[in-house]
């Protein structure tokens, strides 16, 4: 019998590799590519700052400083300052000469508020004027009633004395009739009579005499009641009159353009006075508001006190309206006024006169303004920055080889864009800015930003 063959058993084949497995086995690679790629990166990166930080510092030890050249020529010297418009040939709204120490606003316009001619401005607190007047009538009432009993009393005194001087004259009548029985009388009876006549005859030479001081001291006193009376009448007129004055009307059409409060304690240094308000106190005679006439416009510019010097009245201007930036305005100077401020601030206001004004200005438009003061004809200049001021030097920094080198100047003049000088020759190059400042600047500046970069 044939054996039967025996088969060996073969081994299953395994499970095939899953999508996740064979991508995990392909990245393998990847990454120890990027383990190598990222610290090169970041050395190539620090190679790239640090190679520029050096090119910033060495830029920097070579930075150029701007220069120009001394250039001959005219020189137009010009004050800029900001100014106001408003209508010339004010009307002030004051306050009245009342005597009293101070009022209080109890009515204002508001500020730029167009009026017309009799419109109420500014009314005052009438109280204490309105005190006065009740008194002062109450004076006048008494003083009429005065009068009137001063005026009896003189009438009834008047009546008495006519009496008495009535009676006195019949007295002496008769004594001058019993004196005619004389003759038939006893001697003594005859000298009685006699003496009865002479006294009659003195009461009457002295009531008479009274009757003119009588008359002369009724007419005193009622000329004294007449006198309180007519004193009482002018204080009476006189609190209505400030009453009246108290509400000041517009004289002529405008606007309203309010003052600044003096009154006020500001004691913030820079800080400007509020104007007035309601409520504020007021002194006699001072300036509350005022109505400018339209028809003569001007500006008014605060500058600085140390260009005053430089001004003078007639002067012309250009004159650039901010809400009309495309015309042009021309005037000139037409008044200077005081010097005032803190003495780290002084300033004065200097009005100008507009020569052509246009229907499209408004009051209290503001405007750039350029003064013209003066031209320097054939002088030697140079832009403003050029010239250095220190210790009491005036110097200009001269190109000198590869450096530059100080230079003692004369300032003939200076504007706001150029310096004229003398000590100097045309086409020289002189330096814009302090070279050594400029270099130091520089160099810490580049280094601190290339090191931010």
């Amino acid at each position: 019998m044939s054996t039967p063959a025996i088969q060996t058993p073969t081994a299953p084949a395994g499970p095939e590799p899953t999508p996740v497995v064979a991508i995990r086995q392909r990245r393998r690679p990847l990454r120890g590519i990027l383990l190598w790629l990222v610290p090169a990166l970041t050395l190539a990166g620090l190679a790239w700052g640090g190679a520029r930080l050096y090119r910033s510092m060495n830029v920097a030890h070579g930075a150029v400083t701007p220069t120009t050249r001394v250039k001959r020529g005219d020189v137009a010297l010009t004050v800029t300052a900001k100014a106001e418009l408003r209508g010339g040939n004010s009307e002030e709204v004051a306050a009245p000469m009342t005597g009293e120490g101070e009022m209080h606003i109890r009515f204002l316009r508001k500020a730029g508020e167009v009026v017309n001619e009799g419109d109420v401005v500014l009314e005052l607190d009438t109280t204490e004027q309105a005190y006065k007047q009740k008194e002062a009538e109450a004076d006048l009432a008494e003083a009429e009633q005065q009068v009137i009993k001063a005026k009896a009393d003189g009438d009834a005194q008047q009546e008495e004395n006519n009496y008495s001087l009535v009676k006195a004259k019949a007295d002496v009548r008769q004594a001058e009739l019993d004196c005619r029985k004389n003759p038939m009388l006893s001697a003594i009876v005859a000298k009685q009579n006699n003496l009865a006549l002479e006294s009659a005859r003195d009461r009457l030479k002295q009531l008479e005499q009274d009757l003119a001081n009588y008359k002369a001291t009724g007419e005193a006193g009622i000329a004294i009641q007449e006198a309180a009376r007519k004193k009482a009448e002018v204080q009476a007129a006189t609190a209505r009159k400030n009453i009246d004055a108290m509400t000041i009307k517009a004289h002529r059409g405008g606007y309203v353009a309010i003052r600044q409060n003096p009154n006020i304690n500001w004691g913030y240094r820079g800080m400007t006075l509020p104007p007035f308000r309601i409520g504020d106190r007021v002194s006699p005679g001072m300036v509350v508001a005022e109505i400018p006439d339209l028809k003569s416009w001007e500006m008014a510019a605060n500058i600085g006190e140390l260009d005053r010097g430089h001004l003078t009245t007639g002067a012309k201007v250009d004159i650039q309206i901010v809400s009309l930036p495309f015309q042009k305005f021309h005037g000139y100077v037409k008044d200077m006024g005081g010097t005032t401020g803190p003495p780290w601030d002084r300033h004065f206001e200097c009005k100008i006169a507009l020569d052509d004004p246009s229907p499209e200005l408004r009051p209290g438009t503001n405007a750039n303004v350029v003064i013209k003061t003066e031209v320097l004809h054939n002088a030697l200049w140079v832009p403003g920055q050029a010239v250095f001021e220190s210790d009491g030097r005036t110097y200009v920094y001269v190109k000198s080889g590869s450096g530059f080198a100080a230079a003692d100047v004369k300032l003939v003049r200076r504007s706001e864009s150029q310096a004229a000088i003398t000590g100097v020759t045309e086409g020289q190059v002189v330096a814009l800015a302090n070279p050594d400042q400029q270099t130091e600047k520089k160099a810490g500046g580049s280094a601190l930003q290339a090191l931010q970069k």
